[in-house]
């Protein structure tokens, strides 16, 4: 499966989590990384990030399966899915 990590995480563990990160996935873009995972491996690194995240981080993995279906998974806090701004 393609896998998509997004994070927003306090900077003195954004170095912790950008190591775990590039032993599974691709860098990109600062906070974001991307690549094929196995299910297995998917849940061998969101165990690892979850022993380094505090609840204030947020971590977001979007992987697509084989039948090109988008889902969405979150570590930490749970970001607000829609900001309305007026």
């Amino acid at each position: 499966m393609y896998v998509i990590c997004v994070y927003d995480v306090q900077e003195k563990r954004c170095a912790k989590v950008m190591k775990v990160l590039r032993k599974y996935l691709f860098h990109v873009q600062k906070s974001v990384f991307e690549g094929e995972a196995t299910p297995s491996r998917l849940i061998e690194l969101q165990d690892k990030l979850n022993k380094i995240l505090k609840d204030e981080d947020s971590v977001i993995f979007y992987t697509v399966n084989e039948n090109k279906k988008l889902h969405r998974s979150y570590l930490g806090k749970k970001t607000n899915e829609l900001n309305i701004i007026i």
